[in-house]
Parts: structure tokens; C-alpha cells; sequence
């Protein structure tokens, strides 16, 4: 059995090892996300807004956009209800109000002051042809973003004819195809258009076999019960060579979030091995933190919280998955 998982099943030996999420002193935190990553990713960059310094969203809407409404979630932020038409339509997220909702949690001090959101740098994306989310809605976030951040920040890249997944360049489904893992070839790497958008220009990537490691690490350290708040077991982390050594000092650390039916159970590592980010970090000293959601019965596709389906503080500093993500970051942030 074991040798079954170790050549069939690189998920399912990382599994039988995960070991803890080891102390580093990386810095220039940053995020990105795909689809329920997305929102995740714009959640957690607004709540933790001095601890961050960009993000990269692919597929996403503004935050807070569901209000902790199921219904607001999969028909007005997205095209997901299996039961009632797709709401979508141009500022149908009302940014005016999601504007006035999160300078309300600043004053309540849940989330970290709006003002150091001015100095990061926000990649976004949004494929022409995607029908999960659709181009809509991201249009609505880069209106929400521009009311905080100067437009020379922002890239925003909306015309390539894309369905929703995470675009490579040399891996996944045909460009057109919506399907799983949601990972398609349209010849354009967006890990990397984002991650050299965030931190500036970065060296090649690594074009041959990765040169880092992989962990399995215990999600349980960070949050009591992972299951059953909708988080695996189990997240990875990728370390390139130059920050195994000194505990990453002067590493930077990027955390990707996956989107739904992203999961280990759904596809294993593919995401985590595929999606593009880890021949970047190989030379360019970055740590690539990948947290992992899991299905519950109130969430069954394995989406990262951003409608409440666990915790209604979810968009807030306090929310179980925004704070057991953070006590990563910090884990990985602070010295030993």
C-alpha cells in the first residue's frame, strides 16, 4: 500500500508524513487565489492589510461581497446556484455599500485600518469566457480596490478567452474547458504575471525539474478540528533550496489559496504541484504556502469560507480560517 501511494498517489504519502509547519523567518507577505481562493485571498489581504503587501486575484469579487448570504454568493458574486438564474450583472455586488461595510469593520478594529492598503500591489484576472465568475464581477473589484489603491498599482489583465481555472502555460485543460482540477493550458502563466506584479521583477524560473521540497504539515496546530470547519487535515508548504538554509531569512513568503473542488480529497496535490508558482520560487527565494479547505456537509465543494458556510465573522481578523491562515504566516514570519 505504501509503495501504491507513494508512485500512483503523491497526496496520499504526503499524508502518512505530515510533520509540523517549521519556524522560518521569511518576510514580504503576500496572496493569491482562484475562485473561492480569490475571495479568500482578498479577505485575508483587507483584514491583515499591514501584514501583507499584494495580492493576486483570479476570478474574484470584491470583499465581503456575500454578506454571509448563500443565496448573494452563488448569484449575484458568482453564477453557482444549481437553482435560481445568475444575478450578474455591472456594480450588481453594490461596491458603495461593501465600500462602507469595510471602513465599518475598520472602526471596530476586526480588521486592520484601510490605509495600508495604498501601498500594495493588487494582479488581478478575469478570462472573458469565464461563467463561474464572470467578468462582471471582477469589474466590480477593481472598482472596490480602486477606491483604496492607485490605479498604477493595479494590473488587471481581462482579455484573454479564458474559463474559470487557473491559467498556465503548460499544463492542465484546454483554455475553453471548465472542468476539473480547473487548471487550464492557455499558454499565459498567471503565477507568474503575478507574483513578478507584486514583488517586482523576479529571475527567471526554474524551466527543469524543481530543485526545493515539499511539506505536509499539520493544519490541526492552527485550528482545533479542521474538519470540521471546512479545512483538510493538512496543508503543504514548498521550500526552494535558498531559504532551507538560515530558516528562510530573506525569503519572501506567498500563501496561494486553492478554489473549490481544489481540495486533496477532490485532486490530490495537483493544484499544489501544478498550478505554477513553485519554478518561480526556486530562484527567487520564496517560500509558496499552500493551506488546504476540505468539504462538510454545509460546504460539499470544498470552498474556502467567504459566505459564512462555518463562521459568520469569516471575512474579520477573527474568523477561524482568516486567523488559523494568519498563525501560519506568523509561523513562517517569526523567528525561531
Amino acid at each position: 500500500m505504501r509503495i501504491f501511494c507513494l508512485l500512483l498517489l503523491w497526496a496520499c504519502a504526503a499524508q502518512a508524513q505530515v510533520a509540523s509547519l517549521p519556524a522560518m523567518r521569511a518576510g514580504q507577505v503576500s496572496v493569491s487565489g482562484l475562485s473561492s481562493g480569490a475571495y479568500m485571498a482578498v479577505q485575508f489581504e483587507v483584514a491583515f492589510s499591514r501584514t501583507v503587501i499584494g495580492a493576486g486575484v483570479i476570478a474574484g469579487g470584491p470583499y465581503f461581497c456575500s454578506q454571509g448570504s448563500v443565496l448573494t454568493a452563488t448569484t449575484t458574486c458568482s453564477c453557482t446556484s444549481e437553482l435560481l438564474l445568475c444575478r450578474v450583472r455591472p456594480g450588481g455586488t453594490q461596491v458603495p455599500e461593501l465600500i462602507a461595510l469595510t471602513d465599518w469593520f475598520a472602526a471596530a478594529q476586526t480588521i486592520d485600518p484601510t490605509s495600508a492598503l495604498a501601498s500594495h500591489r493588487i494582479w488581478m484576472f478575469s478570462g472573458s469566457a469565464d461563467s463561474v465568475v464572470p467578468p462582471a464581477v471582477s469589474n466590480d473589484l477593481y472598482t472596490y480596490y480602486r477606491h483604496y489603491v492607485d490605479a498604477s498599482r493595479i494590473s488587471y489583465k481581462r482579455n484573454l478567452n479564458a474559463e474559470h481555472a487557473m491559467p498556465t502555460d503548460s499544463y492542465g485543460n484546454r483554455c475553453r474547458t471548465l472542468g476539473s482540477p480547473y487548471i487550464n493550458n492557455c499558454r499565459y502563466d498567471a503565477a507568474g504575471q503575478l507574483l513578478n506584479w507584486i514583488y517586482g521583477p523576479l529571475n527567471a524560473r526554474n524551466s527543469g525539474a524543481l530543485n526545493g521540497r515539499f511539506i505536509a504539515f499539520d493544519q490541526s496546530e492552527f485550528i482545533a478540528l479542521p474538519a470540521w470547519h471546512g479545512m483538510a487535515d493538512f496543508g503543504y508548504l514548498y521550500i526552494p533550496p535558498a531559504c532551507d538554509s538560515g530558516a528562510g531569512l530573506g525569503c519572501k513568503l506567498h500563501v496561494v489559496f486553492h478554489g473549490c473542488h481544489q481540495d486533496p480529497d477532490s485532486i490530490g496535490a495537483t493544484f499544489v504541484r501544478h498550478a505554477g508558482y513553485n519554478a518561480w520560487a526556486d530562484n527567487n527565494r520564496m517560500l509558496i504556502l499552500y493551506p488546504q479547505a476540505a468539504a462538510t456537509f454545509t460546504n460539499p465543494n470544498a470552498c474556502w469560507d467567504w459566505f459564512a458556510h462555518d463562521d459568520t465573522r469569516y471575512a474579520q481578523q477573527t474568523g477561524r480560517q482568516m486567523a488559523a491562515v494568519k498563525r501560519m504566516v506568523e509561523r513562517l514570519t517569526t523567528p525561531p
